[in-house]
């Protein structure tokens, strides 16, 4: 046994941990490697922020999290006894698979998903199969349809931004009326529609999404899900059992402020996924294959050029971008949408990276 390791759990020498896009401790990056907002949130956050910075930081904050459970409960038309707030979605999900998709029968999600599913799994020691996506790299709901412990979701899929339908969550959800169904809708608001509606026809569909990405919260850390309250309840029971106190009151406030300022959202929103278009037309003029994107991120293999290379020349030249050495998928680059600016960057960046006069095969 490593030394190191002496004082160490069985659980903790077991696990392997998820590993976040790189933070950059200089500025002279642009930032395209962990799907952050390029734009700033809400001037309602800053200012909800400010007042109750201005008297409050000496006291808890409130352990309901009513105002932000309540501004979801209004913003998505669902009770309040539906709604389940945490420490961004991560913390949410973390909460549903130890309280909801732990069970004797394998849990069920794709191949090529999020990687924090497994991480998940090795933590809470819950067994779990992958399902493989097509190979256009969509999920297919219909081979969900065996037995097993819960299935878990991401619509759009990370990191391949492929978009599911309400009509397939639905056809799911109802085939499977005796495990859990989690959708994780970090990315839903870029191109999708959400299921949340569709929680009021079953009671085993549980929808999570986060603050972090379409309202550009992602230092706040304020993830929420929507539910039958029976599955709430169990979500509730694990929180208070882990820590009563998720979100300060700074993300309290200012994830309710977020929430009512719609007009905000839907201007920044649709800006990126207007970037996004652009930018997968510019992609695919310099030779990428570009796969359907419904996320603030695109998915893209060049057609000459190793992935390992291209993310190396771009770093090179101040610019990042995100790389999964995985089975399937090695070859492929995400790109977060920036800002008008710096997806021209980039454009351009890979054009002089493209160009005949650094050679093939670079």
């Amino acid at each position: 046994m490593d030394e190191r390791q002496r004082y160490w759990s069985e659980t903790a020498r077991g696990l392997t941990p998820y590993v976040p896009g790189e933070q950059p401790k200089t500025g002279r990056f642009i930032k395209l490697n962990t799907n952050e907002n390029p734009y700033p949130p809400s001037p309602r956050v800053l200012e909800a922020i400010a007042r109750e910075v201005a008297g409050s930081l000496r006291l808890y904050p409130d352990p309901e999290m009513g105002l932000f459970k309540a501004a979801v409960a209004e913003n998505f038309g669902v009770p309040v006894s539906g709604v389940f707030a945490g420490n961004g979605s991560d913390e949410v999900l973390a909460h549903a698979f130890l309280a909801l998709l732990k069970h004797d029968r394998p849990l069920l999600f794709p191949d090529v998903t999020y990687s924090f599913y497994p991480v998940y799994c090795a933590l809470y020691g819950i067994s779990y199969q992958t399902v493989p996506l097509t190979e256009g790299f969509a999920i297919r709901v219909e081979d969900y349809r065996t037995p097993n412990g819960g299935v878990i979701l991401p619509n759009p899929n990370a990191p391949t931004g492929c978009l599911l339908s309400p009509d397939e969550i639905d056809w799911l959800a109802r085939n499977t009326p005796d495990s859990v169904v989690v959708i994780d809708e970090a990315y839903i608001d870029f191109g999708g529609e959400s299921a949340i509606p569709l929680t009021a026809r079953h009671k085993n569909l549980l929808v999570v999404q986060t603050l972090s990405k379409s309202r550009a919260l992602a230092g706040l850390r304020v993830g929420f899900a929507v539910g039958d309250p029976d599955l709430i309840e169990a979500l509730e029971r694990v929180r208070n059992s882990f820590n009563s106190y998720p979100l300060d009151r700074l993300a309290i406030a200012g994830a309710a402020a977020a929430l009512s300022d719609r007009e905000h959202f839907d201007r920044i929103r649709s800006r990126i996924i207007k970037s996004r278009e652009a930018l997968a037309k510019g992609l695919s003029s310099l030779g990428f294959e570009v796969l359907p994107s419904a996320a603030n991120f695109l998915f893209v293999r060049h057609r000459e050029r190793p992935a390992k290379t291209l993310l190396a020349k771009l770093r090179e030249r101040g610019i990042l971008v995100r790389h999964f050495d995985r089975p399937r998928i090695s070859e492929f680059l995400r790109i977060t949408v920036g800002s008008e600016e710096e997806c021209e960057t980039l454009l351009s960046t890979l054009r002089t990276i493209l160009a005949p006069a650094d050679g093939p095969g670079e």
